[in-house]
């Protein structure tokens, strides 16, 4: 059974879940904004996707560009728990996964080290 849970507490979990990220890491993320979105039209089954260009894929001429963007995407990851607990660990999983992205780790490398 999905977790019922109102979007504000969601919110809240991945808040808490980006203040759990090293600082260094937190500093290195210069222009990112971090969504909470009810899904991904194109692709409802997925909890969270990075937009943008990785910092391993930037160039010397990257500038201009609007921020990039993680989305997390709050139903299929309260669909796919069936406690708060589980609700909190995926937030943090998902979160650390889609900052990955960010760094430039594939998926492959995220499953891994365990934050498949």
């Amino acid at each position: 059974m999905p977790v019922d849970m109102p979007r504000s507490r969601f919110e809240e979990l991945v808040s808490e879940a980006l203040d759990r990220v090293p600082r260094e890491f937190a500093e290195a993320m210069d222009n990112v904004v971090v969504l909470v979105e009810e899904r991904n039209e194109e692709e409802p089954d997925i909890l969270g996707l990075y937009h943008g260009v990785a910092l391993t894929e930037r160039m010397h001429d990257y500038g201009g560009f609007l921020p990039d963007r993680i989305s997390i995407y709050r139903d299929p990851i309260l669909a796919m728990c069936d406690s708060e607990d589980e609700v909190v660990r995926e937030v943090v999983v998902t979160v650390v996964h889609e900052i990955a992205h960010h760094f430039g780790i594939d998926d492959e490398r995220l499953h891994e080290l365990g934050w498949g």
